[in-house]
């Protein structure tokens, strides 16, 4: 497996995130894979984690190891609030510190209102809402001036264009209310806190020449599906020094979906 970084190549000078660590939760397939490998472009070394593809994260790991930044991969389910707890201790007792947490685990539950369960809507909570929020707790101690956590949310949050989204909607709708309570709570420690709203975007989950596809891609100002890496990229500045003064919002990278 092949992965196309998002960050340039920083020939004869110092990569902007060299020394840094980051966590990127979900980070063994799509916009998880992308941001992992695009943050070890910029420097960073990466701590992934996985629910069940061992092999996928092994296959991101061996990328971000062999453009020269260290790597590890950690099974951890989002919805078991101790497992992403250890992720994050795993990440500090690994490479000694942790400056970026990227909140990228999220789960999709599309059904009717009236056929969602009370179990389908409890696990999207657990993992695109409590997930979150448990990370950032954990992660913020360890955290200095400078520390960065971006979650990533969903166009739905602005604009759902589509029955059968009540539960995804809500829950990724929630992570705007984490996001700005997060950048008062820890603006006073140098700390920024951001959302990333991706629009339909070529994954293996909703790939650009799926069912619904056409109709997704209707619905944006472009016309197109968007890529991980261009995800990736936003979330790569954020980390950055340009995402220093940029804190409690959400920037959307979704083709005009939501305009």
């Amino acid at each position: 497996m092949s992965f196309r970084s998002s960050s340039s190549i920083h020939t004869g000078q110092i990569a902007p995130l060299t020394g840094k660590v980051a966590l990127v939760t979900g980070g063994s397939r799509g916009i998880g894979a992308a941001v992992a490998t695009g943050l070890a472009a910029d420097g960073a070394d990466v701590v992934l984690t996985y629910q069940h593809r061992a092999d996928r994260a092994a296959d991101v790991v061996a990328a971000i190891k062999s453009a020269g930044r260290r790597a590890l991969a950690v099974q951890a389910d989002s919805a078991d609030a101790d497992a992403v707890r250890t992720s994050v201790e795993a990440a500090v007792a690994e490479f000694g510190r942790l400056d970026i947490l990227v909140n990228n685990a999220g789960l999709g539950v599309l059904a009717p209102l009236e056929k969602l369960t009370l179990d389908d809507i409890d696990r999207s909570l657990a993992v695109n809402v409590r997930g979150p929020l448990v990370a950032a707790q954990a992660a913020v101690p360890h955290m200095v001036e400078g520390g960065r956590i971006i979650t990533i949310g969903s166009c739905v949050a602005e604009r759902v264009a589509f029955p059968g989204f009540a539960a995804y909607a809500t829950s990724k709708s929630a992570l705007l209310g984490l996001t700005r309570a997060l950048a008062r709570e820890l603006g006073g420690r140098g700390i920024t806190a951001t959302l990333v709203h991706p629009g339909p975007t070529d994954t293996d989950m909703n790939p650009a020449d799926g069912p619904g596809a056409e109709a997704q891609s209707a619905l944006t100002s472009l016309g197109t599906y968007g890529e991980a890496v261009d995800v990736a990229a936003t979330v790569a500045h954020l980390a950055g020094e340009g995402g220093r003064y940029v804190t409690g919002t959400a920037v959307a990278v979704d083709g005009g979906f939501a305009g």
